[in-house]
C-alpha cells in the first residue's frame, strides 16, 4: 500500500474530494514527522507506537575494500505494533 492508496481509501469512505483527502493525509503525516523529530512518542490505539531511540556508534566495513568505517551515533524511528495488529 502506498500513500495514493490511503488517499483513495479516504475518498471512498468519506466522499470528500481527492484534493481534500490528499491534504488531510499529508497533514497527518507531516504532524507525525514533526512530533517524531521533536522526540515525542506517537501512540495510535489498536495500531501501535512510534518512538525515536538513539542508535549506538559502531564499526562497519566497506564491502569493496574491506576497510573499517566508523558509524556515527544517530537516531532511529522504531515501531511497536499494538495487540490488534499483532493478532493479524
Amino acid at each position: 500500500m502506498i500513500k495514493l492508496d490511503i488517499i483513495n481509501e479516504v475518498v471512498n469512505k468519506t466522499g470528500i474530494t481527492k484534493t481534500k483527502a490528499e491534504m488531510a493525509v499529508e497533514t497527518v503525516f507531516e504532524s507525525m514527522k514533526r512530533a517524531l523529530s521533536s522526540g515525542e512518542r506517537i501512540e495510535l490505539r489498536g495500531f501501535g507506537i512510534f518512538n525515536v531511540r538513539p542508535r549506538k556508534t559502531g564499526i562497519g566495513r566497506n564491502p569493496r575494500t574491506g576497510a573499517e568505517v566508523a558509524i556515527p551515533p544517530g537516531k532511529a524511528v522504531r515501531f511497536k505494533p499494538g495487540k490488534e495488529l499483532q493478532a493479524l
